[in-house]
């Protein structure tokens, strides 16, 4: 019998060419913050949360910043090549009556997110989840006015609904409080369970009905954490919340299963392929998983990847692309063992099956 590592092996380093395929679903709409942001916050004023600059968009095609916080494509496109698109749907904030004319089809789909954001409104400045579900809605009634209720209802519910939010509202929590005992912890987490079930259910309000949502990371072993302890080890209470917070999420999605009419998910665990990773570097093909690739100071991590920081040459072998955010390579990874993989990484079915799911 194979052993794990070899299992996990051969699943991280699987090739799909899907991306070359049809659009297995009519659209995918996206919500949540840096790890899903293709551009959104290209448009907002000021300076915070963006990626639009170098060494951001290194390995994207041309060199080009777009806003994503990676050097090249982050995971969000590649779960849509998987679904058969070339990569994810455009920021919302991007359109344009020219750019908008399949979108309002009812195809392809929107991307919300917004780096900095979180599922409380209360985390970050930039575009808030509510915000964000706002626009969709805006989006629904224009593919309404030009599809009829039923054409628009029926599209909508074979469309795929993506989240990949929390890891914002948890930092933001760690900062008020970096020692909180088991009674703060379980308030915390009714706070962020009922607002993000708020989230969900507006959502199929307005029409979802397949949901894939993306856990959060253990975020206490990022750079940015890391140069938090005194060893650069990981910081055992961020990775604590983490870990309750998904808990609680898997929780509230089996109790939506079974009180939604027709709505069905699947959990992607981006926390068990960094924390696999961060196991077993080497069995994943990688060197480096503490390190940022592009910053500066300790463990590239004290300052940002800003044009003048140093960026290393070798980001194939690095986990984290900067203080927070993956590489590309770890990201395709991530797409892969979520999309494809077993009740490791996504459950209770992954998304290749969320996708297929006709019922």
């Amino acid at each position: 019998m194979a052993s794990v590592a070899a299992l996990l092996l051969a699943l991280l380093f699987s090739i799909s060419a899907s991306g070359n395929a049809q659009p297995k679903v009519p659209a995918i709409y996206v919500f949540g913050d840096s790890t899903a942001d293709v551009g959104n916050n290209n448009y907002l004023p000021g300076n915070d949360a963006k990626a639009n600059f170098p060494h951001y968009g290194i390995d994207f095609p041309h060199s080009r910043p777009t806003g994503r916080f990676s050097n090249g494509f982050n995971g969000i496109d590649f779960l849509a090549g998987h679904m058969g698109f070339r990569r994810s749907p455009p920021p919302y904030l991007s359109l344009t009556n020219k750019t908008s004319h399949g979108i309002l089809k009812g195809l392809r789909g929107v991307n919300f997110a917004s780096g900095g954001s979180g599922i409380l409104d209360s985390t970050g400045t930039t575009i808030t989840m509510t915000k964000q579900i706002k626009y969709f809605a805006t989006i629904r009634s224009r593919i309404a006015a030009r599809l009829n209720a039923e054409r628009t209802n029926d599209v909508l519910s074979k469309s795929i609904f993506l989240i990949s939010a929390g890891g914002n509202d948890l930092f933001a929590f760690f900062r008020q409080n970096n020692a909180p005992n088991n009674t703060q912890k379980e308030q915390f987490y009714n706070t962020l369970i009922y607002n993000y079930k708020n989230h969900i259910e507006a959502l199929y309000d307005l029409g979802a009905r397949k949901f894939g949502i993306i856990d959060v990371a253990p975020i206490g072993c990022c750079p940015s954490s890391r140069v938090l302890h005194p060893l650069g080890d990981c910081i055992a209470v961020l990775n604590e919340l983490a870990v309750g917070a998904n808990d609680a999420v898997k929780v509230m999605l089996s109790n939506l299963h079974s009180t939604l009419k027709g709505m069905n998910y699947s959990l992607g665990s981006s926390h068990a392929v960094v924390s696999n990773i961060i196991a077993d570097p080497g069995a994943a093909g990688y060197k480096e998983v503490q390190s940022a690739c592009c910053g500066g100071g300790k463990l590239n991590a004290v300052s940002g990847c800003m044009p003048n920081a140093t960026y290393c040459d070798d980001r194939k072998e690095y986990l984290f692309w900067d203080g927070v955010h993956p590489t590309q390579g770890a990201s395709k990874k991530a797409g892969f063992a979520i999309y494809n993989g077993s009740l490791q990484y996504a459950s209770p079915i992954n998304f290749k099956q969320l996708v297929e799911d006709h019922s």
